[in-house]
């Protein structure tokens, strides 16, 4: 039986133990809260906020308010922690508000954490060593399984599986992904290499070479067939061959006919032209006359 995508089944089936009833509990909708009064998400699993797009929230927010109101739960003595909307609360108070709209719900410890994971999953504001780090806390702190947590998040067992993979990353090849030098692609065929310092040799050349998902796939597999080369001097070999392939494309269109490069590897080789018949093979020494001209 097909598993239901979670993400489109809202928050409160994402988060086990905690009833319906309860979580959809709330004061109205529109119930205005003061900024003083909040406090931010201890949970909150995003650590960055791009300063430009929250001066452009806070531009909207000065001239149409808050569109969608923040979600808090009660800590106290008319006190409230944030559970959801920290880019709203950052802006808001950019934009001078002294009050805010807000949901006042119910949720303990475990749902705080699972409610401002998954919400920023929805929005795809998380960075890929974010969105690691949060899986890991719920494994850790709400203890649950890769298959609870892939049921929470509604993802394959497998991507959960390669979002913790990522940080046993070195440190600097987890700061490329955050700093977006590296993608989730890339990353993933680093995490094949087992030595680290290989791994980090492959990385500087995949930034160096701005090689493509695919090449550095190809990488990848050179480097761990030939485990004691430079992965720079393979890394070279492959750009070669990218630019081979590049070269023989265009030389097909040129002859109107298959073009292959074969080279050896001392480097020697030769360019093979095809043809079908003796009539394509005077059309392509046509060809080379004139371009011989």
């Amino acid at each position: 039986m097909a598993r239901k995508n979670a993400l489109g089944r809202g928050l409160g089936a994402l988060i086990e133990g905690v009833e319906k009833e309860t979580l959809e509990k709330k004061v109205e909708a529109n119930l205005e809260i003061d900024i003083s009064d909040i406090e931010f998400n201890p949970f909150q699993p995003r650590t960055r906020f791009d300063e430009v797009t929250l001066n452009e929230l806070a531009v909207s927010i000065k001239k149409l308010g808050i569109v969608q109101p923040l979600t808090v739960r009660e800590s106290g003595e008319g006190k409230y922690q944030l559970i959801a909307g920290e880019r709203r609360l950052r802006a808001a108070k950019m934009a001078g508000l002294s009050k805010v709209p807000a949901y006042i719900r119910t949720a303990d410890d475990q749902a705080m954490l699972e409610l401002a994971l998954v919400e920023n999953i929805q929005r795809e504001d998380l960075d890929s060593i974010e969105i690691a780090i949060s899986y890991q806390r719920l494994t850790e702190e709400c203890k649950l399984t890769q298959e609870q947590l892939s049921d929470r998040v509604g993802k394959q067992r497998s991507t959960v599986a390669n979002y913790l993979r990522l940080l046993k990353l070195p440190a600097e090849i987890q700061l490329g992904i955050r700093n977006k030098q590296l993608t989730m692609g890339h990353a993933r065929t680093l995490i094949s290499i087992e030595d680290s310092d290989q791994q980090i040799k492959v990385y500087y050349n995949i930034i160096e070479h701005e090689l493509s998902v695919r090449k550095a796939e190809e990488l990848v597999r050179q480097v761990q067939v030939e485990k004691f080369k430079d992965p720079g001097k393979i890394t070279r070999k492959v750009k070669l061959q990218e630019d081979f392939e590049e070269l023989s494309g265009h030389l097909s269109k040129v002859f109107q006919s298959d073009v292959q490069f074969r080279i050896n590897n001392t480097g020697k080789g030769k360019i093979v032209i095809q043809f079908d018949d003796s009539d394509e093979m005077e059309r392509i020494l046509g060809l080379l006359d004139r371009l011989n001209s």
